[in-house]
C-alpha cells in the first residue's frame, strides 16, 4: 500500500515536472521568437522621435471635463454649437477629430480629442488666435459654470497606427487608457507595432497615441464598434490569431494601472 502510494506520487511529481518544462519551454520559445520582431534602440534619440509619425508634425491633445450631472445636456449643446466653429474656420491649424460623452466608465464626462496639423507652433497660434475668438471666450465662460474639474494632456500619435480620419455612424467608441511603468514605453511601441496587424480585421482601429505633457507614460488606445456585442466578438476574435497571446503576454507587466471608456459621439463629432 505505501509502496503504491509512492509511486503514484512520483508519478504525479513526474507529470508536474513535465507540464512545468512544457510551459517553459513554451514561454523561452516565445521570448526567442520575440527577438526577431523589428525594434527600435531607445538608445540613440528621444522616444517621441522613435515612436512618432515622421512624414508629419501632428499634435493631439485630449481633454477630459467632468460635468455637473444637471448641466450635462447644455454643456452638450453648447459644444455641438460652438466647436464646429472652431473645427471649420481656416485660418485654425486644428481639427476636431472627435468628441464624446463617457457611456460606460467615468459618469457625466465629456472627451474631446483635437489634432494640431503643425505641432507646437500650430497649438501656439491657435491659442493665441482664441484669445481674440469672442464665441469662444463666451464658450468658456459659460462652460465654466458647468463643470467640476477639467484635465488635458499633449500626445503624438504612435508610427503604426493609423491616422484618425471621420466616420459614419453609429458606432460606439472604447478610449483604453494604459499607464505604463517608467522606461517602457520602446518596449511597449516594440510589441504594439506587430500587434496592431491582429486588430485591424473589423476596422476598429481608430488611434493609438502616447503623452508629452500631462499624465507621462500614458497610452491612448481608440477602438470603434457597432455595438457592445460587436467589441465582444471582436476582441475575442484576436485569440485566433497566432501571435496575439504573445503580445499580451509581454505587455501586460508593463502596465502599472489600466482604465477602460466605453464613449458616444456628440453631434459634432467627426468621428460618428
Amino acid at each position: 500500500s505505501c509502496h503504491k502510494l509512492c509511486l503514484i506520487n512520483s508519478h504525479k511529481w513526474s507529470c508536474f515536472r513535465g507540464l512545468s518544462a512544457s510551459n517553459n519551454r513554451n514561454r523561452e520559445d516565445s521570448w526567442f521568437k520575440s527577438l526577431f520582431v523589428r525594434k527600435v534602440d531607445p538608445r540613440k534619440d528621444a522616444h517621441s522621435h522613435l515612436l512618432a509619425k515622421k512624414e508629419d508634425n501632428n499634435l493631439y491633445k485630449i481633454q477630459f471635463h467632468n460635468v455637473k450631472p444637471e448641466c450635462l445636456e447644455a454643456y452638450n449643446k453648447l459644444c455641438d454649437e460652438v466647436l464646429p466653429s472652431i473645427h471649420a474656420e481656416q485660418n485654425y491649424p486644428c481639427e476636431l477629430v472627435g468628441t464624446w460623452n463617457t457611456w460606460y466608465g467615468e459618469q457625466d464626462q465629456a472627451v474631446h480629442l483635437w489634432r494640431y496639423r503643425g505641432g507646437y507652433p500650430a497649438l501656439t497660434e491657435v491659442m493665441n488666435k482664441l484669445k481674440n475668438n469672442k464665441d469662444f471666450l463666451e464658450y468658456r465662460k459659460e462652460r465654466g459654470k458647468m463643470l467640476l474639474s477639467r484635465r488635458n494632456q499633449l500626445l503624438l500619435e504612435f508610427s503604426f497606427w493609423n491616422e484618425p480620419v471621420p466616420r459614419d455612424g453609429p458606432n460606439i467608441y472604447e478610449l483604453r487608457s494604459y499607464q505604463l511603468r517608467p522606461g517602457t514605453m520602446i518596449e511597449w511601441g516594440n510589441y504594439w507595432a506587430r500587434a496592431i496587424s491582429y486588430r485591424q480585421h473589423n476596422r476598429e482601429a481608430v488611434g493609438g497615441f502616447f503623452s508629452q505633457i500631462g499624465d507621462l507614460y500614458m497610452v491612448h488606445h481608440l477602438w470603434a464598434y457597432k455595438d457592445l456585442q460587436s467589441r465582444e466578438d471582436t476582441r475575442n476574435a484576436a485569440w485566433q490569431h497566432e501571435g496575439w497571446d504573445e503580445v499580451v503576454y509581454y505587455t501586460v507587466p508593463l502596465i502599472q494601472h489600466m482604465e477602460s471608456r466605453i464613449m458616444i459621439p456628440l453631434k459634432a463629432s467627426p468621428l460618428q
